[in-house]
């Protein structure tokens, strides 16, 4: 178990890291921030001798710290109500990218994870990868039947690497989150959770390539829209083989246009590929950002890079699509009491208020091009009024609400005159009216009360092995316990864990800021 000096001199190096960028800046001048955690940032700046004022670089702060932290940063990105809009929009900028491994640990990696020599898979591996980012690099390759495939390789090392750092994630969020308050209502602890489940999903190629397979499966009926084949039997925890992409990345615009693609079209057909993942299958491809979305020649958009992807329920969807098309046409009545009945604001709140400051953030946007307004910026006006009306975060909405973004960044880029609300509003529309219409509704009661009767004997069972005679082990917490240093302990009260803990986090401050420690 690492220690609470090792989750303190770990922080101490990333806060160095971070104040020297002036990352750190906008804890400080948050008054929601509790005291001692302001405090304890701005002892991090004094020590590296750096001012308030200037430029912050908070995606470059998160690269210079490394994988894990260029992964979290990215996940950060998604939360303004938590790191602040201006560090939230800076992070939408980091770039998944690093240094590549040499081929030769590469090449002993594969060879190691299949238990044999690399030329019984492929007759030719490019040596040099076409992407290396902070989990894995990609190299281009043909197999012995002779399909060109792309072969995806974990760097060595990387799942430990992610072990270690994410546990001090773990440690700093539940000290954070003790300290009550604004941080009591945005659940970082749960944030962390999220990221250590989305990273443990990307570190595991198999589930990566399961994804996959079963996004195929969801958007098989769908138009101009496809997901690579998987190599089942060149697929393994640590190594991913899949068909290889000839075509164009959407970002190319100029050369897109050049093959006389109709961007009007390719934009579209992006809105509604992901209207359709996240509304009708609520399974959805949760990192489309134009490096992995290509356009083939005949304007099949094609995805890559299955590593994070985003499930809601259907009782989510459907409060899900009633939102937007409540927003759509304006009903913010009635986007209010979806928000209440989802429990998503507290009851003792008042609807019509709600309403209101709901009103407030949709009706400027209504019937404008994004170019002009967006949903980004919807949402952000969302994040606005979270604190007025105690919503705690929805963890199931966070990576969402960052693919909504992504999808909108693009579409405007191909065409910047896209409605997004008009685009979405007759898929919503139509989804509404057959997921929640008379006949979807008294069929819906139909199977939800015949499986609640067939559930009946095996709920009776579980209360028995839960609740037996004599005893019974209770349920893990969904939550691991985390040790607080501010817990009291063999007599010590928790005022000499928090001064020892600030001393010892400025003397690795100080001394780094001095150059004693790299």
């Amino acid at each position: 178990m690492t220690t609470s000096a090792v989750h303190l001199i770990r922080l101490a190096r990333w806060g160095v890291t971070l104040a020297r960028r002036r990352a750190l800046v906008g804890i400080e001048n948050d008054p929601n921030a509790p005291v001692a955690l302001r405090q304890l940032v701005r002892l991090a700046r004094l020590a590296t001798l750096t001012g308030k004022n200037g430029p912050r670089d908070y995606a470059g702060a998160f690269r210079a710290i490394g994988p894990a932290a260029i992964k979290l940063g990215q996940s950060l990105a998604t939360r303004p109500d938590l790191v602040g809009e201006e560090a939230a929009n800076n992070l939408l900028s980091l770039q998944d990218s690093l240094p590549p491994v040499p081929f030769s640990q590469i090449k002993a990696a594969i060879e190691s994870s299949f238990g044999q020599p690399i030329d019984k898979l492929f007759s030719e591996i490019d040596p040099e990868p076409v992407g290396a980012a902070s989990i894995a690099q990609v190299h281009k390759a043909i197999t012995t039947e002779g399909r060109k495939v792309a072969v995806k390789v974990l760097r060595p090392g990387i799942r430990e690497k992610f072990a270690r750092d994410i546990t001090t994630y773990e440690w700093a969020a539940a000290h954070v989150e003790a300290m009550g308050g604004e941080f009591s209502r945005l659940r970082p602890r749960l944030t962390i959770a999220n990221f250590k489940r989305w990273t443990n999903s990307e570190l595991d190629l198999r589930r990566e390539a399961a994804s996959a397979s079963e996004l195929a499966e969801q958007m098989a009926g769908v138009p101009g829209y496809r997901i690579p084949g998987i190599d089942w039997d060149r697929t393994n925890g640590r190594v991913l083989t899949i068909e290889w992409i000839d075509g164009i990345k959407i970002s190319r615009v100029d050369e897109l246009r050049a093959r006389g693609h109709n961007f009007a079209e390719l934009s579209e057909r992006l809105v509604i590929s992901f209207l359709t993942q996240a509304i009708s299958a609520g399974f959805f491809h949760a990192d489309m950002h134009q490096g992995n979305l290509f356009v083939e020649d005949d304007g099949t958009i094609v995805a890559i890079d299955f590593g994070i992807m985003g499930r809601i329920d259907r009782r989510a969807r459907q409060w899900l699509a009633e939102i937007l098309y409540g927003l759509t046409t304006g009903n913010y009545q009635r986007v209010a009491e979806i928000h209440f009945e989802a429990q998503y604001v507290p009851s003792y709140h008042s609807v019509g208020e709600f309403a209101t400051a709901l009103r407030a953030v949709g009706e400027p946007m209504r019937g404008k091009p994004v170019k002009e307004l967006s949903v980004g910026q919807m949402l952000d006006g969302l994040f606005a009024i979270t604190r007025d009306f105690d919503m705690q975060t929805q963890p199931h909405l966070l990576l969402l609400q960052k693919t909504m973004v992504m999808v909108e960044g693009i579409a405007t880029q191909l065409n910047p005159d896209i409605n997004m609300w008009d685009t979405a509003a007759p898929y919503v529309r139509s989804w509404i009216r057959d997921e929640l219409g008379p006949e979807a509704a008294l069929a819906d009661r139909l199977k939800t009360d015949a499986e609640t009767l067939f559930r009946l004997p095996g709920l009776i069972r579980r209360l028995e092995e839960k609740y037996p005679p004599k005893g019974g082990a209770p349920e893990t917490p969904p939550l691991p316990h985390i040790p607080l240093i501010t817990d009291k302990r063999e007599g010590r009260g928790w005022l000499g864990y928090v001064l020892s803990g600030l001393a010892g986090a400025g003397a690795v401050w100080g001394a780094m800021a001095l150059g004693w420690i790299g």
